[in-house]
């Protein structure tokens, strides 16, 4: 690919700025770089006076595209304001339409920018790994880049839905599901071998032959040969039977049920559908709800629904098209693809999804048959979940419409950010943000700031948030100062506190030269009872909400979710350094020769104690790595 912004750019950027925007003035800047523009594929970024980008796009010809903005007619509102606000523009070329295709999901789901439709959930999905790096495979949960040798199998929707098919799927197959780390220090059958969920490899309960025909059925199952397992299960239990062996009959049984179960919740069974993800989306009130199922194996993995950012102009068939480029601009599509209504673009996409996959892809619309079925279900779902998030966002609307008033805000807040601190006794000490808005919690705003600071004294709350406020707010001005789209400046900020942490805060803001940003402080009342909480403003006499205000309730919601959330992550925190042992710090100490060690002398501490050759004795332990391991005890021995 290659860019032809130089020229172009230069000029745009060197018009005047402009005081009010017109259609005229914004489609005069595109006009005047139409001539230079290149008539091959690509893709076009417009952006503001203040060089914030509004839009991208792709066009199989980028000249014949841009021009079409300069016309005035046969353009939407929406897009009659883009133009109007457009001051410079920028151009990527590339070989082929599907190229650009590609390109232009990349940037938007990287750029953000305000009048593209914005796919704003995009966690990882996690999936089923039988990992391959290890002589006793592991049977887990896996998210993350799929960078482990293994094998996996999905995606599925939530951790939820590969939570209940692991536990099934141990019952039928116990094969492990602890670290290697663990596997390695065990010495004695866990818990999971007790309750028949695991064959105790570790302890040399199965032998090789045996767990491998339990891997190669999980991978059967997994893999789609359900009918081929539950035959040999089936035949197996029936062999132990004909013996005498009731036993071995029970435990054969017991995992023919579990099968049974996995099947009854995802068991699919359409004819000519394997693997397959269905989109569909319904659209109402200015607000479309895509909700996507994953079929594999002839199993549903489970559904997600999503609620993209769009214009409220933009048809169905419109915001799907942008959905399903951004949605498989990081991960691989299935063999087909079926969605509610055809698409704009549609072999276009099927192309590009092809190219991303290393294979073919099919794009399909069913009309009729066992696979309209599926879609006619994820428009239901789609449906209802838009109507309980409509439901939802009016109420939300009126709350935050509270809050305005209540804390004196020039307009109803859109994005609250709420801020607490965890520590005890000031050891592994946390601060927490969290995010709500119109939407409700924005969870995957969430941060957590471990305290860096170490000459803070241990409990001082407010020098804690001051350094939080700092963190968060200096890294906020940079991203800014970049052009960073996603730089989300809050219209309140909320802390849990009183007087002082508001002051902190305000000498924080005051410091950054952000004292015009709006923040309020929410203390307990007396007695720490819920309902008589205290507000704490700027320059204004601390008040009271009435007890059974619905805002009093939202406020104090907010207040307790900035709670649990510094809570976790101080909990999270904590465990860490907990289950950290002083040996994971030494090179060359891995898990077979930390299980020698505390085998020898039986706890980390005793190791510490020890004698150079003491250690020089231990099984694996060479005279270079044990006097490491002494020095890395008795750093001041000479």
């Amino acid at each position: 690919m290659s860019d032809s912004s130089a020229d172009p750019l230069d000029a745009a950027n060197a018009a005047p700025p402009q005081t009010e925007d017109s259609p005229v003035e914004g489609a005069d800047v595109l006009r005047r770089q139409i001539k230079s523009l290149p008539t091959s594929p690509g893709v076009y970024r417009m952006f503001d006076g203040k060089g914030e980008l509004l839009y991208v796009g792709k066009a199989k010809n980028l000249r014949r595209r841009v021009a079409s903005y300069t016309k005035g007619t046969g353009l939407t509102m929406r897009i009659m304001r883009m133009v109007a606000m457009t001051r410079s523009l920028e151009v990527s070329t590339t070989h082929t339409e599907v190229e650009a295709l590609l390109l232009e999901a990349n940037m938007i789901k990287r750029l953000k920018p305000r009048y593209n439709v914005i796919l704003r959930d995009d966690k990882s999905f996690p999936y089923i790994i039988i990992t391959g790096d290890h002589d006793w495979p592991q049977l887990a949960k896996y998210r993350g880049r799929r960078n482990r040798d293994g094998e996996y199998f999905g995606p599925f929707a939530s951790a939820g839905a590969v939570n209940r098919t692991l536990v099934a799927l141990q019952r039928a197959f116990p094969l492990r599901s602890c670290s290697d780390s663990e596997f390695e220090l065990r010495s004695r059958p866990c818990l999971m071998y007790q309750i028949k969920r695991c064959t105790g490899p570790c302890v040399d309960r199965i032998g090789h032959a045996d767990y491998r025909d339990l891997v190669t059925q999980a991978r059967a199952f997994l893999s789609g040969g359900n009918n081929d397992v539950q035959q040999q299960l089936a035949g197996a239990m029936q062999a132990a039977s004909d013996e005498m062996d009731f036993e071995s009959a029970a435990i054969f049984r017991d995992r023919l049920k579990a099968l049974a179960h996995i099947q009854s919740r995802q068991g699919i069974n359409v004819q000519g559908v394997k693997e397959a993800d269905v989109i569909a989306a319904h659209q109402q009130g200015g607000q479309t709800c895509v909700q996507v199922f994953f079929y594999r194996a002839g199993q549903n993995y489970g559904n997600r629904a999503y609620f993209p950012s769009h214009g409220k102009d933009q048809s169905t068939a419109e915001v799907l098209a942008a959905f399903i480029s951004q949605f498989y601009d990081s991960r691989p599509a299935p063999g087909m693809v079926m969605v509610s209504e055809p698409v704009d673009g549609q072999s276009l996409i099927a192309e590009a999804l092809g190219i991303r996959a290393e294979r073919r892809v099919r794009l399909v619309a069913p009309q009729r048959g066992e696979k309209r079925k599926l879609v006619n279900q994820a428009v239901a779902n789609a449906k209802e979940a838009l109507g309980r998030r409509l439901a939802e966002s009016s109420s939300q609307r009126r709350l935050l419409e509270g809050v305005g008033k209540a804390f004196e805000l020039d307009a109803t807040p859109e994005r609250i950010e709420v801020y607490d601190n965890s520590h005890i006794s000031g050891t592994k000490p946390v601060g927490a943000m969290i995010v709500a808005g119109v939407e409700g919690f924005r969870k995957t705003a969430y941060r957590k700031f471990n305290i860096k600071n170490d000459d803070i004294a241990p409990g001082d709350d407010y020098a804690m948030m001051r350094e939080v406020l700092q963190r968060r707010f200096s890294r906020l001005m940079k991203e800014s100062e970049q052009g960073e789209v996603t730089a989300d400046w809050p219209d309140l900020i909320l802390l849990d506190g009183g007087k002082g942490q508001l002051s902190a805060a305000r000498a924080v803001m005051a410091d950054l030269g952000l004292g015009n940003l709006a923040m309020a402080a929410i203390a307990k009342g007396p007695d720490r009872n819920a309902g008589r909480e205290q507000f704490f403003l700027p320059d204004r006499e601390s008040f009271a909400l009435a007890p059974r205000d619905p805002v009093l309730y939202f406020v104090q919601r907010l207040r307790d979710e900035a709670h649990r959330f510094a809570i976790g992550s101080h909990r999270a925190r904590r465990s860490k350094d907990i289950s950290r042992s002083p040996l994971d710090d030494i090179p060359g100490v891995g898990g077979r020769r930390k299980k020698a060690l505390l085998m020898r002398f039986g706890s980390a501490r005793e190791v510490g104690g020890a004698a150079l050759e003491d250690l020089q004795s231990v099984d694996g332990i060479s005279v270079t790595l044990a006097k490491t391991i002494y020095d890395h005890f008795h750093p001041d021995d000479e």
